[in-house]
């Protein structure tokens, strides 16, 4: 078997606890997936992401990106090295995207025909060319557990009709997505000794901010009975009432014994909330690119509620408590606001590290308040 669903308990509102078993592990959803863009979620070593938050149990899937891998060291190395697993020292499940995502955000260094995609490197210029089979081929030597069809997504806003010919275009390529996938899933050495377990590709539901599309396009792809469901082309712009509101139509419409799965979102509150929506799957760069540049996310411990705390503040400068006194990571554990602040005033690269492992934990740990109250 390459993928097992199967889900526990649903709640009043529609949130549901599951076990997700993979190749490389069980996941219990709903499940929040660090995104390790290049194999590395960035600042963060792979030994503290297997610790770090949910109790100690750290992050239990992440994600690479195939666009990046492709460029660079290249998908060819990766297999040759035994797989993205191996290549970065990554025992537990992992998922690629298709690097439709990516591709759509080159804007004008791209070209999209019905057989595919020419773009050209963000790195070197280079010119490069990739079809849903191209993607296929790409992300099985790269070999996570699960894959993502090769899909198109529009810009925001996009009339009706531009959205419409993105959706059957996508469709068109879910279609050979699988076909090449079907005729080449047991070309991955390393998943073929597994007692014969394969990967799994998951399909993307689009249809941009129209309803109808989305409708349309969750039907076209549950006809292709394919093992799990993402919904793609959100968070690129629109109202989060909006987001909320496509996540919802789209989910009637998705089959409740597969995994569903929301890409690219979102705050902490966003992230919880779509959860209780029946969401099982998110990932977002939002944790280590807000620790980054200094945005920390704690909790009110009066209100529960989730507070943005911006430590390049100077009241922040002789503050001897931690960031969260309630969170359990190592940051918050050890080291004051004050010191935090300090090392991002000073440029110390130790500032992006730190920052970056609490965020994730606090990410984490929201995941399990969910799982735990279902």
């Amino acid at each position: 078997m390459a993928l097992q669903f199967n889900v526990k308990k649903v709640a009043e509102g529609g949130g549901r606890r599951a076990s997700l078993a993979l190749p490389h592990g069980v996941v219990e959803t709903p499940v929040f997936m660090p995104v390790g863009t290049a194999a590395s979620v960035k600042a963060v070593p792979q030994d503290i992401l297997e610790t770090n938050g949910a109790n100690g149990q750290g992050a239990q899937i992440i994600l690479a990106n195939t666009y990046h891998l492709y460029l660079r060291p290249g998908h060819d190395l990766v297999r040759r090295m035994g797989g993205v697993h191996q290549f970065m020292s990554w025992n537990r499940p992992m998922l690629t995207d298709s690097g439709g995502f990516q591709v759509f955000s080159l804007k004008g260094l791209r070209k999209i025909t019905p057989e595919g995609v020419e773009f050209r490197s963000h790195l070197d210029g280079s010119k490069h060319f990739f079809s849903p089979e191209h993607s296929m081929s790409v992300q099985i030597a790269l070999g996570a557990d699960i894959m993502m069809v090769f899909d198109e997504c529009v810009e925001t806003p996009a009339t009706w009709e531009r959205t419409r010919e993105s959706m059957s275009l996508t469709h068109a390529w879910a279609e050979r997505s699988k076909d090449h996938f079907e005729a080449h899933k047991t070309e991955v050495p390393w998943f073929a000794a597994r007692n014969g377990q394969t990967q799994s590709l998951f399909g993307i539901v689009q249809g941009g901010m129209y309803a109808d599309l989305r409708r349309e396009s969750a039907h076209r792809l549950v006809d292709m009975d394919l093992p799990g469901y993402a919904i793609g082309g959100l968070a690129v712009g629109e109202p989060r009432e909006v987001t909320r509101e496509m996540i919802a139509r789209t989910l009637e419409h998705l089959p409740t014994d597969k995994p569903r799965y929301v890409m690219g979102v979102g705050y902490p509150d966003e992230i919880e909330e779509y959860a209780r929506m029946g969401v099982d799957m998110m990932d977002c760069v939002l944790p280590t690119r807000a620790g980054r540049h200094g945005l920390l996310f704690t909790r009110d411990p009066d209100t529960g509620q989730i507070v943005r705390l911006n430590i390049k503040k100077k009241e922040f400068a002789e503050d001897p408590g931690p960031i969260d006194p309630a969170c359990t990571c190592m940051v918050c554990q050890r080291y004051t606001r004050a010191y935090l602040r300090h090392l991002y005033a000073s440029g110390e690269p130790l500032s992006a590290v730190l920052n970056s492992i609490h965020n994730l934990a606090f990410y984490l740990d929201t995941m399990e308040r969910v799982r735990s109250s279902i």
